[in-house]
């Protein structure tokens, strides 16, 4: 099977506000089938990009960390589509996941966003969006996107647009490549 297209890009957020501000933007582009995994070493900063997806998205309720549960199904008051917010913290591989309903989640037009995605890498599907999250300083933060899959690089293009057009950032701007 070929490879997906790929695109990368990469940024910094230099505060907790502006991480959410930058999920907020994200969450505002999702569409129905659009699956968004979260990497990054505990206190990177997941769980506040995360809530600002939600909140760009809509959902109701806010998100929070599903590390007790291994996923919130959220929902919002404009029409009925639904979010999924996973966390595979406590996953010990796909194995276990599979026996706990995800492909089910990952199934159908869901929006899915998956923090600890590495967890169960060999059974995500090919068409998605990727964001790693590095702590850079105290307060800033690395966010490098890598879209797989034409859905995932127009979800990409399309977020991307919405931060240049977003006033007084102080986040860099991203650079591109294109593999």
């Amino acid at each position: 099977m070929p490879a997906l297209p790929q695109l990368e890009q990469a940024m910094i957020s230099h505060s907790p506000r502006r991480s959410e501000a930058l999920g907020m933007a994200l969450g505002g582009c999702l569409e129905p089938g659009h699956l968004v995994c979260v990497s990054g070493q505990m206190g990177a900063g997941k769980t506040v990009f995360c809530r600002g997806i939600g909140l760009g998205w809509g959902a109701i309720p806010p998100l929070t960390s599903p590390t007790y549960n291994l996923a919130h199904e959220h929902r919002r008051t404009r029409d009925d589509q639904r979010l999924f917010h996973l966390d595979l913290y406590r996953i010990s591989g796909a194995r276990e996941a599979e026996s706990l309903g995800l492909d089910d989640i990952l199934a159908g037009d869901r929006i899915v966003i998956m923090e600890w995605p590495e967890r169960i890498f060999e059974s995500l599907p090919g068409e998605r969006l990727w964001i790693d999250i590095e702590i850079a300083a105290a307060q800033a933060r690395a966010l490098r996107f890598e879209a797989r899959g034409e859905r995932a690089e127009e979800l990409l293009d399309r977020f991307l647009r919405q931060v240049a057009e977003t006033p007084a950032c102080d986040w860099e701007r991203p650079r591109a490549a294109r593999h």
